[in-house]
């Protein structure tokens, strides 16, 4: 597996210390979950295609909203 070396600040590093002790995880393993995690695809290829996009049925109709009540104002400085 390759190595990457970078360098962060030292409040950085001792967040980052911290957060992998809470984690019960080496700084190491921490860093790469988190990479992971943040690397990862976001929407599964096809996603938008086949599900967002896939309705099949007549087209879909919105009905007539109506017209927005009037109430009272609650604010007493208004």
């Amino acid at each position: 597996m390759p190595q990457m070396h970078f360098y962060v600040p030292r409040d950085l590093s001792n967040r980052i210390q911290q957060e992998a002790r809470s984690a019960k995880m080496s700084v190491s393993r921490y860093l790469a979950e988190l990479v992971k995690r943040e690397m990862a695809p976001k929407w599964p290829e096809g996603y938008f295609e086949q599900v967002v996009g896939g309705w099949r049925g007549e087209p879909l109709q919105r009905p007539a909203q109506g017209e927005y009540e009037q109430r009272a104002n609650l604010d007493p400085k208004l």
